[in-house]
């Protein structure tokens, strides 16, 4: 399919800022051209009207777990140690692999809508989620949770990661990667930790943990182990392998070092981080390091939603606090974080993160005429600071449409939604 996008303001490359007005090309799966606006004259097979908008690259969440989509509302407002024993690991237990399909569809509807086009999914029954994303048509990293504290869990659990990993690694048309994911260190043994990363090097995918999200993690790691969590698993051969920490909210300068020396991704979840009194992560201090550090939402129960460009806002206004720098991450950088380096974060970043030609076209239109958005001296300040998810206007993965003027194309919303409210009476 051929597609234009007419009229459009564009943000080709984060770092780059905005190009007012023009015409976006799309042939097939990739960018053919960005011309001056009025410059494509041949026939498309469809046409998008871009007046009023902002055309940015397609965001990128890069931590999240999408069947908790169910579990959204529910064992609010407690610290993150008693809301998973407590409240999540007893309904994890009850889980369904139909209850993962819908929760998958549920979350995959809400990131659509809301302009993701790419994401790091870690969770349970992932042939479900791998069967979700095949209909939504979004770009996936996929991973199952090890959870192996003692060793009578880690064959098992082994087993089913890699099974996940032979299964889908290259399914749907190449969208769907995938990668081992031992939860984090308090939920796995050393020799979880090492026998996993042995298997991701052999069958050449990232590690996606969870990593320092904790005052009380980094402490208990440190009575074990006498390391920071990030300094054990360095001494485990972990990070000779790519890796995606979700939070890295308590880390140290040395463990900082680590992680940029590393090249891993840092993936800040400002909004799940916040809800559950985790602390703030040093993004800027992480930035200034050389660490790649990517947006994600971490799951709907822990943020409540699935909305990067909220997550973008609550970065950039965390950084500045935190920083007490009002010049910390600013909005070309916020809306790098979650695109670009997102990408990165995926292992994607020679196809995803910028419009330009050759690239997949995977992007975001996003309507800039709202009330919220009025007058509009700077549109991409205005997408990180005043944007709301509800603005997108149509979303591109791979050159099809997933999103057109605000209507999901691919997945059945009422039915979704029905489903999942039925579902739900069992975890109430």
């Amino acid at each position: 399919m051929s597609i234009l996008v007419r009229g459009t303001a564009v943000v080709q490359r984060a770092e780059d800022g905005v190009v007012p007005h023009a015409d976006v090309v799309i042939e097939g799966r990739r960018y053919e051209a960005i011309l001056p606006s009025g410059g494509a004259t041949e026939e498309f097979d469809r046409v998008v009207d871009g007046e009023g908008c902002l055309l940015v690259p397609g965001l990128v969440n890069a931590h999240t777990h999408l069947a908790m989509a169910l579990f959204r509302g529910l064992a609010r407002d407690l610290p993150l140690d008693r809301w998973l024993a407590n409240e999540i690991w007893p309904r994890e237990r009850k889980l369904t692999a139909k209850d993962v399909y819908w929760g998958s569809l549920l979350g995959l509807a809400e990131m659509i809508r809301g302009g993701t086009t790419a994401f790091a999914d870690m969770y349970f029954f992932m042939d479900e989620v791998g069967r979700a994303v095949e209909e939504a048509g979004l770009r996936a990293l996929l991973s199952y949770g090890i959870i192996a504290p003692t060793p009578e869990r880690i064959e098992p659990e082994l087993k089913r990661a890699e099974e996940l990993v032979r299964t889908w690694e290259g399914a749907a048309d190449g969208r769907i990667r995938t990668a081992f994911s031992p939860h984090a260190p308090l939920t796995c043994s050393a020799d979880g930790w090492r026998r996993a990363a042995a298997l991701a090097r052999e069958n050449r995918v990232p590690i996606h943990t969870h990593l320092a999200e904790t005052e009380q993690e980094v402490e208990r790691i440190r009575a074990e182990t006498k390391h920071s969590p990030a300094e054990w698993l360095e001494e485990l051969g972990v990070f000779s392998i790519p890796v995606i920490a979700a939070h890295c909210v308590h880390l140290s300068e040395k463990d900082i070092e680590i992680l940029a020396a590393h090249g891993a991704t840092a993936v800040h979840c400002p909004t799940s981080n916040l809800k559950l009194a985790a602390g703030i992560a040093p993004v800027q201090e992480m930035l200034r390091g050389g660490v790649n550090v990517a947006l994600g939402t971490d799951g709907a129960a822990s943020a409540g939603d699935l909305n990067m460009i909220e997550e973008m806002r609550l970065a950039a206004l965390l950084a500045k606090h935190r920083a007490r720098d009002p010049g910390a991450l600013p909005p070309g950088e916020a809306l790098r974080c979650a695109t670009t380096r997102g990408a990165i974060a995926l292992g994607l970043g020679k196809e995803l993160g910028t419009i330009e030609p050759g690239r997949r076209a995977d992007g975001v239109l996003v309507r800039m005429n709202g009330l919220h958005v009025c007058p509009g001296y700077d549109p991409l300040a205005d997408l990180v600071y005043a944007a709301q998810g509800l603005d997108v206007e149509a979303v591109f993965v791979d050159g099809r449409p997933l999103l057109l003027k605000g209507e999901i194309q691919t997945l059945d919303v009422d039915e979704i939604k029905g489903r999942c409210r039925q579902l739900a009476r069992r975890f109430r």
